[in-house]
């Protein structure tokens, strides 16, 4: 009898032994296909009675594939499970973001009397750590470890439990238990380090891994990653190139992660080149690296740099990620590149991605600031969820072509929602869109209750807002009231805001002022000589006007020249005022005489005093047809089919003159017109501007 029990039993021990092997491999594998053909096949051979360790072995492999509906099954399954079957499913849960599930697990196992051991506790701090701020999972689960022995003295758990206290905010409480720890290893002072970084406390970084040295521990590569990145978020320079040849010496720099952080590093410091020249000497790189670099440039104004980093990437064999897509997206941002950015959508769309929220979010700014904002709507409207960046995109999209009517439904829709509460972006984005759109009530209104309303206290972009607001709609004296009453120094932002207004409304005596405060803040500044000289000429005090003029060629200071650009078959095409340099210039000085007279027709008359207004040169009537935008704009209508919007640049604010003439020439040929100033877009149709000639 005995000999035919053992007989039966060989078998079936062999067959758990060999099912647990398969469900290893599956889970090695990451296939769930293996995995619930190993679960099948031990359904058929050891039902109805599977061995509890078969039982944990299945929990284990759903759980880490994130497969919770069938672990939680197995769990249930198992007729007598273990502290490692419990363990499992805790683990999996909180790896992958699921804390609730893994909490309530652990509060199931205590009430079975099954004791958490060294694993179980990290697993339950892990989950606890993704609860809110003010719950008390986390001290609870805190008390059980100490009840059981395993606080402060075990470093495993007690690194747990650090990091849980740092991620839910409670600082005192980390930095007490990190204090009572007897034995703190790398892993402790790492989760010090790495939380402080997250937290914005880059000092406090530095210092623990000072501290960590003195304590004769050494570091490693998340040692020395978190003090690149703390360097990095504080722009210590001269720290992070010393530590830097630390690093080289002791041999981290072949480590691709610590690689990465040191280029990420070098960009933020803006030490491009040192940026560049680590990225170049990388013998490994991975799609991080390659976004570093990338990132890098956009940093520091190399857009077309950043881009051919990309195409660089791709070539290498590189697939596009989410953070490539996105990092790229912004760089066609900076250089209003809406063919660019088009072409990176598709990729976005062919490699799965583009409902990812951070590429989603980087293609809703990227389009509003492109100037299409339709194309904007629709990425918007199509995403499956939104954060904070996505709504602050589209309420700058319409900011920036002064749809306030728009912003403001999007503001109200974001905080109807209720999931997302505004940062001091959000209220830029919105005060702009109601300073160029003319709802001045409105945005004076969020102004002066956005402390109260959402704890925002007004920084200096919110001052330059209120003031340029006021200043529009012709109220200059309260705007210089508000200045006057600012609890912080006014910027160049502010006062050029108030020296803007009371160029538009005449106010010479009060635009005097600003601009002297301008001239004490940045004295090198053309633009701002030559819109105050343009106001006392405006107001007809030619003297004070010249003497302004004189005042800038004796101290050497020289106007930017206005300039045009469009792109037309990827070749970009740059015009001067006056400019006869363009090998199509015999056609474009023909089409300009021809739109000349059909606008005169259509009862335009060129109007030599604003052409004051503009930071290009007073010119005679007869010369006001040679400004750069109207050049470009003629060369548009030559070489771009209709059909197609005519897209323009210009470095300087478009003068009144052009801006009435583009209303009556897309009215004429029936043309959409978008002119991107250094100040927001114009879309001219049908002889309007989107601006409705508030600007």
């Amino acid at each position: 009898m005995r000999r035919a029990a053992a007989a039966v039993a060989a078998p079936l021990a062999t067959d758990s032994q060999l099912l647990a092997v398969a469900v290893e491999e599956a889970i090695a594998a990451r296939s769930p296909r293996l995995g619930r053909a190993a679960h099948a096949r031990a359904l058929r051979i050891l039902a109805p009675s599977i061995p509890p360790f078969i039982c944990a072995h299945l929990v284990n492999l759903y759980s880490k594939l994130d497969l919770p509906g069938p672990a939680a099954a197995a769990l249930a399954s198992d007729p007598s499970p273990t502290v490692v079957s419990y363990t499992a499913f805790i683990s999996g849960a909180a790896q992958h973001g699921r804390p609730v599930p893994a909490l309530s697990a652990f509060a199931a196992m205590l009430r079975l009397g099954i004791r958490p051991n060294d694993f179980t506790f990290p697993s339950a701090f892990k989950a606890a750590a993704s609860a809110p701020s003010r719950s008390t999972i986390g001290p609870q689960v805190h008390a059980l470890a100490l009840r059981f022995g395993y606080l402060p003295v075990d470093s495993f758990v007690a690194c747990a439990a650090l990091d849980m206290y740092f991620k839910t905010g409670r600082i005192a409480l980390a930095r007490r238990l990190f204090e009572e720890m007897p034995n703190r290893n790398v892993v402790a002072w790492n989760a010090v380090m790495t939380n402080a970084v997250l937290d914005g406390r880059p000092l406090e970084t530095v210092e623990a891994y000072f501290g960590l040295r003195e304590a004769g521990g050494m570091p490693n590569v998340v040692s020395v990653c978190a003090f690149f990145n703390a360097c990095a978020g504080a722009t210590y320079l001269s720290l992070g190139e010393q530590f830097h040849g630390f690093v080289v010496k002791c041999g981290f720099e072949t480590d691709v992660s610590v690689s990465n952080s040191v280029v990420d590093f070098y960009g933020k410091c803006r030490c491009v080149g040192k940026a560049k020249a680590v990225f170049d000497g990388m013998g490994v790189r991975n799609s991080v690296s390659w976004c570093c670099m990338v990132v890098a440039y956009a940093q520091n104004g190399g857009e077309e740099e950043a881009f051919s980093v990309y195409l660089g990437a791709r070539r290498a064999g590189e697939e596009p990620t989410d953070f490539m897509v996105s990092s790229v997206l912004t760089t066609c941002a900076g250089l209003l590149g809406l063919d660019l950015g088009r072409a990176l959508h598709a990729v976005a769309v062919r490699s799965c991605i583009d409902a990812n929220i951070f590429v989603a979010s980087a293609l809703v700014d990227m389009y509003g600031k492109c100037g299409g904002i339709e194309d904007a709507e629709q990425a918007f409207f199509e995403m499956p969820q939104r954060n904070l960046v996505t709504w602050n995109a589209m309420i700058g999209g319409y900011a920036h072509i002064g749809d306030a009517c728009n912003a403001l439904a999007v503001f109200d829709d974001m905080m109807k929602c209720g999931e997302t509460a505004p940062n001091y972006i959000t209220l830029v984005n919105v005060l702009t869109a109601c300073s160029r759109g003319g709802l001045t009530k409105e945005g004076y209104e969020l102004f002066k209750t956005m402390d109260e309303r959402f704890g925002i206290k007004p920084r200096i972009e919110h001052y330059a807002c209120v003031v340029d607001l006021l200043g529009r709609a012709g109220m200059e004296e309260q705007a210089y009231e508000i200045i006057q009453g600012m609890p912080m120094r006014p910027s160049i932002s502010v006062w050029g805001a108030l020296l803007g207004a009371c160029k538009m409304h005449g106010k010479t005596q009060l635009g005097k002022i600003a601009a002297e405060k301008l001239f004490e803040l940045d004295p090198h500044d053309s633009g701002n000589h030559v819109l105050l000289s343009n106001m006392f000429a405006s107001a007809g005090r030619w003297a004070e006007a010249t003497d302004v003029r004189k005042e800038m060629k004796n101290v050497g200071i020289k106007k930017d020249p206005g300039r045009s650009w469009i792109t037309w078959k990827n070749v970009v095409h740059v015009f001067q005022a006056k400019d006869t340099k363009h090998e199509m210039n015999n056609e474009i000085q023909a089409l300009l005489a021809k739109l000349k007279s059909q606008m005169q027709a259509a009862g335009y008359m060129p109007d030599t005093q604003y052409a004051l207004y503009d930071l290009e040169e007073e010119e005679k009537e007869s010369e006001v047809f040679q400004h750069s935008e109207k050049l470009a704009l003629a060369f548009g209508l030559i070489c771009i089919p209709p059909g197609v919007p005519i897209r323009i640049m210009k470095n300087l604010r478009i003068c009144v003159d052009c801006h009435r003439a583009f209303k009556f020439v897309s009215g004429i040929y029936g043309r959409e017109i978008i002119v991107r100033d250094n100040n927001r877009f114009h879309h001219f149709k049908n002889y309007e501007c989107s601006c409705k000639d508030y600007w």
